[in-house]
């Protein structure tokens, strides 16, 4: 038979010494097995992609990660523009204020919740964090939704990127802040799933105003950045929303180009926990969206199955030993026209 195809490439053992940096970690890693391969491998692809020339680069934030300490990371990513465009719940883009202004505590999920509403402290599994200031921030959300105009159909990127803006000249240290100074574009398909909803209906309902988020509009923006771009590569954490915006933005591109679905993403990561024997979006394979057009056999697809909190910041961390920046990113001066002209 010859030699035999399928042992080509020897798994290395890690070894244990020191000094070892994260990223040295990480490489020895992708030659390993398991999930620990697949995280060495995304940082692989993650470097290939800011490497890349003409590519547009977008992330996918899903759940609420800034509740767990993950928030400057994305400031980070955003500032060194190693993400062009963040496709965000709205949780992970308001619970970030919370945490500037107010913080997040080490608590433990084995406790008395009855107790907890009894003192105004709001759970999110180990974290605890103070509901009455929680809804100070509803109130500045609030306040903000009542500067805008009336009946005029916003998209959450415009949405967010006046936000950020409002955030910046306070000097509240944030996700939006970050964007906004930076000029990176973030998009919020889901935005009333989250405090920016509460915060939405009692401008409505108490300050009688009427201020629309269309979500048309939303995928209308994206749907140019992807026409504007080469290329693109996206970045997953989780799933959810967020991921599956992104990934519809290729059958967008190739219908409105003419009805056909070759202008699949060249670059995939993704973290998540989800599996994707459950049938959905969040856990679904590379391998199934290449049936869509979404992905490409030649692309570099990589999905690690580990939880978030573990995986990004030792990616980060990576990136900041192996990367000392990007020099070739897209230019979206032509999404902020205008822009620092808006007073709030």
């Amino acid at each position: 038979m010859g030699e035999n195809p399928y042992l080509t490439r020897k798994l290395e053992a890690i070894e244990v010494k020191t000094p070892k940096t994260i990223s040295q970690l990480l490489s020895e890693m992708s030659k390993t097995g398991f999930q620990g391969r697949k995280l060495g491998e995304a940082i692989e692809v993650w470097i290939d992609m800011l490497r890349s020339r003409d590519l547009t680069i977008i992330m996918g934030l899903a759940g609420s990660m800034s509740t767990t300490g993950q928030w400057k990371i994305v400031k980070w990513l955003i500032e060194r523009r190693y993400i062009d465009v963040l496709i965000s719940t709205g949780a992970n883009i308001s619970e970030d204020i919370q945490d500037s202004l107010h913080g997040y505590y080490q608590g433990h999920w084995l406790v008395d919740d009855e107790e907890l509403f009894k003192y105004s402290v709001f759970r999110y599994y180990d974290v605890f964090t103070d509901g009455l200031k929680y809804r100070e921030v509803t109130d500045l959300i609030r306040g903000f939704i009542n500067t805008l105009k009336d009946n005029y159909p916003y998209s959450s990127r415009e949405f967010c990127m006046l936000f950020g803006k409002f955030l910046f000249e306070r000097n509240i240290d944030s996700i939006l802040a970050t964007a906004y100074k930076h000029r990176v574009p973030v998009f919020s398909p889901a935005l009333v799933d989250s405090e920016y909803g509460v915060a939405a209906v009692l401008s409505r309902r108490i300050d009688g105003r009427n201020v629309v988020v269309d979500q048309m509009k939303d995928f209308d923006e994206l749907t140019e950045i992807g026409l504007r771009s080469s290329k693109t590569g996206v970045i997953y954490i989780g799933g959810g929303v967020p991921k599956d915006f992104a990934q519809l933005l290729t059958a967008a591109v190739g219908i409105v180009k003419g009805g056909k679905l070759e202008y699949p993403h060249k670059y995939a990561i993704q973290i998540t926990t989800d599996a994707p024997h459950w049938g959905g979006l969040s856990g679904a394979t590379f391998e199934e969206a290449i049936s869509w057009g979404k992905e490409t056999k030649e692309g570099r697809n990589i999905q690690c199955y580990c939880d978030a909190t573990i995986a990004l910041p030792i990616i980060a961390q990576a990136l900041a030993e192996r990367i000392d920046g990007r020099v070739d990113y897209p230019d979206f001066s032509w999404l902020f026209k205008g822009l620092d002209n808006y007073k709030a």
